[in-house]
């Protein structure tokens, strides 16, 4: 008999799983990064990032449901456009889900580097060679408590949960009681903040500190009623992160003292491997609080860790059942622990750790390869409604089909304004991963028995390939040589957007194929 994850994880361990994916080392970074992009309007940023996830969430809170099993997104990919695609988005997600985990313990020893020095190389905020070798050790510990069984992982899910959500929300309080100046709101340089609104989206950590909401997606596979909790646990983890980070963002703005913003909020800096919030609590005298978030600076980027590393295992485990990777990667003891899944992620995921040794070189990436692969939601979404309008949706989105196209068109922006070497990095790995699978299906052709199914991706190619010129010509912000004006450029980023999120609802597979795939998962035993 072939061991099943367990269905143990309730609604608690949900929506604190995704709350411990979004309240993580985001808090302790963004807030400055997008200050100094930003200004005051960075305020608009965290809002812009939380509609833009808002949108993709509600989308995923319908579809999530109807794929309850571990590592959820990669098979969301595979039913709409095939296994090539499946395979693709199998492999980015794999690379997204084992960055974060490495990402938050860069986070825990930038922080740590304050009271254990030796952590980081001097004013770099890289990690020198005992930061490394401690990194490696700490990523081991987030992925040897996934051995304790998801039920024990659940609770300390929950637990930690109280105290990452205690931590923010006290220091907004002190803040603003201790150091309050609204003047602060009224230092805008008008035309770079506006630009730098958007910019900070993508590349201040913003849309990373959102991303976790999915966590209850890819738990879906061992929740005890996934067709209830998930969409619960999806939207409301998204409101309470997003009314959070606003109120962090605006008491680091107004509890800023004045003297600090002499030169303006871009070259705002401080003094020493400082977080900005332990920074200013130590200048206005609550020492007391700057220690206090010296410890969450432990406890939120490791418990993030620990949520990324249970998920970055999930995910390893999908990528063997749709053949993106071996057979070997679904193996799962008695106890419903996927042990190879925990090993694949901890091994590969300490390699991050070289060519990106610092949590804004991580971020970067990350952020970019997250949007590009939370699109495929809103077009599975669309589809799924066409190929099976019968199926019973535990969830069942209302406005569908308006909200699902702006969730796409967002999505595509935030990419956008990640920046023309983010995107390069990105489609460059993408094309050599399809070029890949090329070769292999022109070497063994279908002795698989498997479809390539070239012509179901064909939207990819005008998709990616014009953000990339759009992201050459644009703006000089975002990277580009500035032949295109910054709003002309979204303007067109949206119309690309809509032309192929149309095209790829016209190449997906045929309607039984859709069908076939489903009756397989009610064959596995798996109940919405």
């Amino acid at each position: 008999m072939v061991n099943q994850l367990k269905r143990e994880v309730g609604f608690s361990g949900l929506i604190f799983a995704s709350l411990g994916g979004i309240i993580g080392s985001g808090w302790l970074f963004g807030p400055l990064n997008a200050a100094r992009v930003a200004g005051p309007l960075s305020i608009y940023s965290w809002l812009i990032g939380a509609v833009t996830i808002l949108f993709l969430g509600l989308t995923y809170a319908e579809v999530g449901p109807l794929f309850p099993r571990a590592g959820a997104a990669t098979h969301i990919a595979n039913v709409v456009h095939g296994n090539l695609l499946g395979k693709i988005w199998a492999w980015l997600l794999f690379m997204f889900y084992i960055a974060i985990a490495p990402v938050e313990v860069v986070a825990v020893l930038t922080y740590a580097n304050n009271y254990i020095p030796g952590l980081l190389i001097s004013n770099t905020g890289l990690l020198s060679g005992p930061g490394i070798l401690a990194a490696i050790a700490l990523l081991g510990v987030m992925f040897l408590l996934n051995f304790l069984g998801i039920r024990r992982v659940a609770k300390v899910f929950t637990g930690l949960g109280w105290w990452k959500l205690a931590i923010p929300i006290l220091t907004i309080v002190l803040l603003v009681a201790f150091s309050y100046h609204p003047e602060n709101l009224h230092i805008v340089h008008w035309h770079e903040n506006v630009h730098g609104m958007f910019a900070a989206v993508a590349s201040s950590g913003i849309v990373f500190s959102y991303l976790g909401f999915r966590q209850a997606i890819e738990l879906g596979g061992e929740s005890r009623e996934p067709g209830k909790h998930i969409p619960m646990a999806v939207i409301g983890s998204i409101l309470i992160g997003a009314i959070i980070y606003v109120g962090l963002q605006w008491a680091f703005l107004v509890s800023m003292p004045p003297s600090e913003l002499t030169q303006g909020w871009a070259k705002l800096s401080f003094t020493g491997i400082f977080g900005p919030f332990a920074a200013i609590a130590s200048l206005i005298g609550i020492s007391w609080l700057a220690v206090l978030i010296y410890i969450d600076a432990l406890l939120s980027p490791g418990g993030t860790a620990l949520v990324y590393a249970t998920s970055a295992a999930r995910a390893v485990v999908a990528n063997g059942e749709v053949g993106a990777g071996p057979r070997a990667f679904t193996k799962i003891t008695e106890g419903g622990v996927p042990w190879v899944g925990i090993i694949v992620a901890y091994v590969i995921g300490c390699l991050y750790f070289l060519p990106f040794p610092s949590w804004q070189k991580l971020v970067g990436f990350i952020t970019t390869i997250s949007v590009i692969t939370y699109g495929i939601g809103p077009i599975v979404l669309l589809q799924l409604r066409h190929s099976v309008p019968d199926m019973e949706r535990p969830f069942r989105l209302w406005g569908a089909h308006v909200i699902a196209p702006i969730a796409f068109i967002l999505s595509s922006l935030v990419a956008y304004w990640g920046g023309f070497q983010a995107l390069s990095y990105i489609f460059g790995t993408l094309f050599g991963v399809l070029t890949l699978y090329g070769i292999q299906h022109r070497i063994r052709g279908n002795s698989d028995g498997q479809i390539l199914g070239f012509r179901h991706i064909t939207w990819i190619f005008p998709y990616f390939g014009g953000l990339w010129v759009l992201s050459w010509f644009g703006p000089k912000v975002l990277g580009g040589t500035g032949g295109i004006p910054f709003y002309w450029s979204m303007a067109a980023v949206a119309v690309l957007a809509s032309i192929c999120m149309v095209w790829a609802l016209k190449v997906t597979v045929p309607d039984s194929q859709v069908t076939d795939y489903f009756s397989a998962m009610d064959q596995e035993g798996i109940e919405l």
